[in-house]
Parts: C-alpha cells; structure tokens; sequence
C-alpha cells in the first residue's frame, strides 16, 4: 500500500511518542526510590499539563472540543490519566523496569481487541497472528523467574495499566480531531492534581524540589509530547494500527533499562521480547485495501487536499490548514487505515 504524506507523518508520530514513552519507564524507575508510587504518577502527569498548558496559553490555541465530545475526554482523562499511571508506577516499584517495559507491549493488545471488537476496525490473519506472539511473550515473562524478571503481583498491575490505557485510547480515537495540545494539557493538570491529591491524602509526602523538577519535565516528555504525539497519530492510523507502531516503544525502555540501570538480562526475557517484536512485525506488516463508501460528514480539522478533501474549486492545497468542511458521499476503493475518515464496518 502506498503511504500518503500524512500518513508517513502520523506513522513517524507514532513511532516518536513510543520512543519518548518507552524512555520513560527506566528513568520514572529512578525516581521511584523512597517515594509514594501514587504520588509520582500525579506529579508525572502535572508536569505534562503544566508544560503544555503554558505552550497552548503561549501560542493562543483556539478550544476546539466540541461539548458532545467532553464525556469520551472525562472518560479517557480516568481510565488513561488517572487509573493506568498509578497501576504502572505500583508495578514498577515490585519488578525490573527492563521487564515492565516489555509487559507495556500488551496494551497495544488491548487496544486492537477493542477497536475491533467496538470500532470493527479490520483484523486480518497477520493482525491475529501478531496478537498470539505478543501473548506468547508476556506468558514467557510471566513464567521466568521472578527474581531476575517479572513477579506475577507487579505485572498484574502493569497489565492492569495496559487495560486502562487502551480504554483511554478508544475514548480520545473519539475525540483525536480536537486540538492535540490542549488533550494532552487538560488530561495532564486534571489527572495529575488528582492523583497528587489523593496520594497525599493517603499520607504520602512531598518530595524535594530537584525530585519534583526531575519528574516534572519527564512527564512533560514521556506522558506529554508522547500524548500529542499519539493523538495526531490516531488521526491518521486510527487506534489498532497507533498501538501497533507505538509498542515499539516498550522495546527501546527496555534496552534504556539495561543500559541505565545496569539490569541484568534472562532468558525469558530475550524469548519474550523476540516474541513480541514478531507480533508487532506481524501487525505492522499488514496492508488492507477494499472498495468503501463514506457517508456525508461535516467536521472540522487540520488537513491537506486530497481525496477526501476537495473543496476548494480550484483544488489547490493550502499545507496544512484547518476550517469546518463537508465531506460528499464518495465510494472508491484504496489501501488505507481506519482514521477518522474510514471507520466504516467490516
């Protein structure tokens, strides 16, 4: 299949809010030591919204999240900003950042799950095969020994995080057409305070300013860029297909463990991650073509003049540009990914 602009742009988003999350797991481990796991995920996500709240405030973003779409936003600030942080950094504190890393590939598991099964995005052979590698691999790492890899208490809460965080994807596939920056910095100051309040209600204490700046600014890069970055990817891929790129990003925490925190390597944990990776080559490799009828749309988002946008009589295309538009019934048969222009039924 033959990749339009944007889509090599929402691929290359993709990919870089794995690698910026992915980074992030080892280094949230360093900062775990002697502190309330509850209170660094809140801190983690107030650096996020902190951050971008003040780029958004900076660049006078217009608020473009329509009202209807404010109940799927609440819906994808609980499960993704609220529950999932707090299960990973419980699951973090109990086991190698090493082996966490590779237990996140799983959330791309979950996400495929449900979008197929709420969304009915496309899962072929190669899409399925790849499901039944990444589950091989987190068995192998739940079966190794525990105390060089994964214990089974911690990995349940990370695959617990992994849920949260694929129902947070299906809700913001919702609403990805808003403006990512103002998604990112609203999920960030409204899940953080809260986690950050509720952890000190439960007795944790605040830790020194150099812990809070440092944990601060890896939420702003690891939960923050890496959300924006995520968003703009769903417009384009739509939810299956962002996980699949995005769980490259367990691979490079995994690597950044080793590397950082001098983390021995098992067996099980090679097995599990080659595994893994073949289940993420098997999604990725996957191309889908069919003929297709869209429905009459009116919505508003940034995009370019192509197919599905030719409104302009002259047909000329003004890069990336973003104004209310209608959408014509169109039928046409093309490789594509279900973005927010093909989410019909299969």
């Amino acid at each position: 299949m033959t990749l339009s602009r944007q889509q090599r742009n929402a691929i290359a988003a993709a990919l870089g809010a794995a690698a910026l999350f992915g980074v992030t797991v080892p280094l949230a481990k360093q900062a775990l030591l002697g502190e309330s796991a509850w209170l660094i995920a809140g801190l983690l996500y107030l650096g996020s919204g902190t951050g971008l709240a003040v780029l958004a405030i900076v660049q006078r973003r217009r608020w473009t999240v329509a009202r209807a779409e404010l109940p799927w936003l609440a819906a994808a600030i609980l499960s993704g900003g609220i529950i999932a942080p707090v299960l990973l950094m419980v699951g973090l504190g109990g086991q190698q950042g090493s082996s966490t890393s590779l237990l996140l590939v799983t959330e791309g598991v979950f996400t495929s799950i449900i979008a197929w099964c709420v969304f009915r995005e496309n899962v072929d052979r190669r899409v399925f095969l790849g499901f039944l590698a990444v589950t091989a691999g987190a068995m192998l790492l739940l079966a190794g020994p525990a105390q060089h890899g994964v214990a089974v208490v911690p990995a349940l809460y990370v695959l617990g995080a992994c849920l949260a965080w694929a129902i947070d994807n299906t809700f913001t596939r919702k609403v990805a057409l808003a403006d990512a920056v103002q998604l990112a910095a609203l999920k960030g100051l409204i899940a953080g305070a809260t986690n950050a309040v509720l952890a000190i209600m439960q007795g944790a204490r605040w830790p020194g300013v150099p812990t809070v700046a440092y944990v601060g600014l890896l939420g702003l890069l690891g939960y923050g860029a890496s959300l924006v970055l995520f968003v703009v990817a769903l417009r384009g891929l739509g939810a299956a297909r962002t996980s699949a790129y995005f769980a490259s990003g367990p691979f490079v925490g995994a690597v950044a463990a080793v590397l950082l925190l001098a983390e021995p390597v098992t067996a099980s944990q090679v097995g599990a991650g080659l595994l893994m990776l073949a289940g993420v080559w098997l999604q990725l490799s996957e191309s889908h073509s069919h003929e297709h009828e869209h429905e009459e749309l009116v919505h508003d988002h940034f995009h370019e003049h192509d197919d599905h946008h030719r409104h302009h009589p002259d047909g000329t295309a003004v890069a990336p540009h973003a104004h209310p538009h209608r959408h014509d019934r169109l039928r046409h048969r093309h490789g594509h990914f279900p973005d927010a222009h093909h989410s019909h039924d299969h």
